[in-house]
């Protein structure tokens, strides 16, 4: 069967899904239907909001399903019965009753070189371990997560200048080229899945907003990783005055300084710019925002704070 003529169901449900997404519908592979989570309340008025998938597919005139459970899911499959399922990042567990609905099973687009880093945050992860290098593999799912045999993979260099938001669109843009690739390959049988090696497996954590927490006991290397890994969302943040101190920009602390300071300690560089002591080096604050007020620079944070100076920011 030529892959122009699958019958594809998509799954997925947060931005990353959408450049893959994106790729099947520019290039003749439209799916029959787009599968992502229900609607889910946000903010501070909780107001009912629909996931990036479901208004993309909502704006390309994608029919769209939101089932609420596994057993919902699997009617969906059996009314539609598709030739294959394409998952990526749904956020859900794929029962074994769905996985064989479809002629040629599910292939997921993961942004990390399974067996490593198996779970829901391979990509911050991979920079909080300050990683040089990560990947997307295209694999053949199983029921248990992240599991099953590998169909391709492609490796993606890490930059120091890459935070999550931007890795995350590295990888999505190398994922959908290398499911392109790979699809048409698959269907024609001229790939054999090859199976993960379980020893070599890790996995990853739901990431939390507690885990922006500074430990300031790390070293420099260390806290900036943990900042480009949580940025945008959850961000990195310390406690002043009592108070949540989110730190929205920083940089390394270059040059020669005072090493002998306690870790959390606030001190002036000779620059005049607003720096902390971390376990080994240190960082410069340049942007900061502290609970219930705006994000202001560092230089206009201590005009209204001078106090920060000779403090100790608590972990």
């Amino acid at each position: 069967m030529p892959s122009q003529n699958l019958k594809i169901i998509f799954l997925g449900t947060p931005d990353f899904a959408i450049p893959i997404l994106q790729a099947l519908v520019n290039n003749k592979l439209k799916p029959v239907l787009v599968i992502t989570q229900p609607d889910e309340p946000q903010g501070r008025k909780k107001q009912l909001t629909p996931p990036p998938v479901k208004v993309f597919a909502q704006e390309n005139d994608l029919e769209v399903a939101q089932p609420k459970t596994k057993k919902e899911l699997a009617e969906i499959l059996k009314q539609h019965q598709p030739d294959i399922c394409v998952l990526v990042a749904y956020g859900e567990i794929i029962s074994q009753e769905s996985l064989d609905i479809p002629k040629r099973g599910f292939i997921n687009v993961h942004p990390s070189l399974l067996p490593k880093y198996r779970g829901s945050s391979p990509i911050q992860t991979a920079i909080l371990n300050q990683d040089d290098v990560t990947g997307v593999t295209i694999m053949k799912m199983d029921a248990k997560m992240d599991h099953g045999p590998i169909l391709a993979q492609q490796q993606i260099e890490i930059s120091l200048n890459d935070n999550n938001q931007i890795l995350h669109e590295k990888l999505a843009d190398a994922g959908s080229k290398l499911l392109l690739d790979t699809l048409p390959k698959y269907i024609a049988g001229e790939i054999k899945p090859q199976a993960q090696n379980a020893d070599q497996a890790t996995f990853t954590n739901i990431i939390k907003r507690s885990d922006g927490q500074i430990d300031w006991q790390k070293s420099a290397k260390q806290i900036q990783a943990q900042f480009r890994a949580f940025y945008p969302w959850p961000g990195i943040f310390t406690t002043f005055n009592n108070k949540r101190l989110k730190i929205t920009k920083m940089s390394l602390l270059k040059g020669d300084f005072d090493g002998n300071l306690t870790p959390g300690e606030v001190f002036l560089t000779k620059n005049k710019t607003l720096a902390v002591q971390c376990g080994q080096g240190a960082i410069v604050l340049e942007s900061l925002q502290l609970e219930g007020k705006k994000e202001v620079s560092a230089k206009d944070f201590l005009q209204g704070y001078k106090d920060i100076i000779g403090s100790s920011l608590s972990s």
